[in-house]
């Protein structure tokens, strides 16, 4: 988990934060311009210092400028499929000021947790690296070449790494080991991952391969379902349009289904196993994700990508069971607290919401249901869920912070809509655009705001 040795000046009380978030309008422009300064200066001191002074956090009336929204992460080498993200943000930070600054909120950044397996030749894997890297970039995957080349990984160190962003072709590897997939120990990890891929393959066999016949109504329905829901998959990516896809996303969920009857199947797990196929697939496949096909796999490599989603699917949701039970009250219980913490930060839009009757239920509830994936553009998903698996456990308590942050992005523009526009609005978010840039953003101030309410957890009672 993320350092506690914050200090005490960053224990701030309920209600130093009610005087800073509803200060006279006479002072906002005042404010506004402190915001920058002020999350320049959390950036800085987020790796275990003392906040200097009390922190202000308001809302922001303008788009802060690429200089001040330099990512905690954002000079690290991406994927084929995030070049083009990639490329904004090298136009953002040329100068050596831009570099050091990056350098310096990289190392306060990296302070979460992180797990996973080493590659077989991780030396050919670094050579990988943009011919562009920065030296932070080299930095930062020594630090992952030297956590996973021990015979036994280290998790909450690898956690802290994983936590601000994973090469991406490192990820397989380090998301299996956040997950506890495969074990800390390199000995053992290839012998559990060969029987776990065995397992998976006994349960298609039992499970999936058989006729109707032999299943009962529930599961026929359950089925259908399931095969009705992945053809709406990711629809804006050619990807998960394609046959084979879509049968290996129906064999992974109708598994999980079957093997977990509290729940079953429910509308939203599909979304769920996405980043796994696709992070787990790049082990084998190269170049953009838009041409990709299953059909240059060998069927073994096809299962064995299958079993990876499957269990570590299994995984995540082990920490989240409640999320899909009848009534789904884990999600209720969220979306919650997205509003008593919503209130807390920003009266202001929180009372305009309920002053138009709009209920966080409204739009709040798919976000928790699809973990985001849904409200951003798919290239930047396994970006967040890197901070996602690097939390662990604690997991749903940082959520709320994440959906507070990403709320909160649009807090002057929802201000200014009426119920009926306020609801389109939240349900189809202008992400298209976004880079790493803002989702960086949106992390670091939900990490901000969960080390200022942490100490106060009374702010979400009830």
């Amino acid at each position: 988990m993320r350092s506690n040795s914050t200090g005490s000046s960053s224990s701030f009380k309920e209600e130093d934060l009610k005087k800073q978030t509803s200060s006279p309008s006479s002072a906002s422009s005042a404010v506004d311009s402190r915001f920058n300064q002020t999350l320049r200066s959390v950036h800085g001191l987020l790796k275990g210092r003392s906040f200097p002074g009390k922190i202000l956090i308001t809302r922001r009336t303008d788009p802060p400028d690429d200089a001040i929204l330099q990512s905690p992460n954002s000079n690290r080498s991406f994927s084929d499929y995030d070049s083009e993200s990639s490329e904004r943000i090298e136009g953002s930070m040329q100068d050596e000021h831009q570099t050091r600054s990056i350098s310096s909120i990289n190392s306060s950044f990296s302070k979460m947790k992180t797990s996973t397996s080493l590659p077989e030749n991780l030396s050919k894997e670094v050579q990988k690296a943009p011919v562009g890297a920065r030296a932070t970039d080299s930095a930062r995957l020594m630090k992952f070449t030297k956590e996973l080349s021990g015979t036994t990984v280290i998790l909450d160190n690898l956690r802290e790494l994983a936590w601000s962003g994973i090469p991406p072709y490192l990820r397989p590897t380090v998301w299996r080991l956040l997950l506890g997939y495969a074990p800390p120990n390199s000995d053992r990890r290839e012998g559990v991952l060969r029987r776990k891929r065995l397992e998976y393959l006994d349960c298609v066999a039992q499970y999936y391969d058989i006729p109707d016949t032999e299943r009962t109504d529930e599961e026929i329905t359950m089925l259908r379902q399931i095969a009705v829901d992945c053809p709406r998959t990711v629809p804006d990516v050619t990807f998960f349009q394609q046959a084979e896809v879509q049968k290996s996303l129906e064999r992974i969920l109708y598994i999980w289904a079957i093997r977990h009857p509290a729940s079953g199947y429910v509308q939203g797990i599909n979304d769920l196993a996405t980043p796994f196929l696709v992070v787990f697939l790049s082990e084998h496949l190269e170049g953009n994700i838009e041409s990709w096909s299953l059909a240059d796999l060998a069927p073994e490599k096809i299962s064995d990508v299958e079993a990876d989603c499957y269990w570590c699917l299994s995984k995540l949701l082990d920490g989240m069971q409640d999320h899909y039970t009848f009534a789904q009250p884990g999600i209720q219980r969220l979306v919650f607290k997205l509003k008593e913490l919503v209130t807390r930060i920003d009266e202001p839009v929180s009372k305009h919401m309920v002053d138009q009757g709009l209920e966080f239920l409204q739009f709040a509830f798919r976000w928790v249901n699809c973990l985001l994936i849904r409200e951003i553009p798919f290239n930047l998903v396994t970006r967040l869920w890197d901070t996602y698996l690097a939390e662990g456990d604690a997991l749903p308590d940082f959520l709320v912070y994440i959906f507070a942050s990403f709320l909160l992005t649009w807090s002057d523009r929802i201000q200014k809509l009426e119920f009926q526009d306020m609801v389109m609005f939240l349900q189809h978010l202008p992400t298209q655009n976004w880079t790493h840039l803002e989702l960086e953003m949106v992390l670091s101030q939900a990490y901000m705001w969960h080390t200022m309410f942490k100490s106060s957890p009374s702010h979400l009672a009830g």
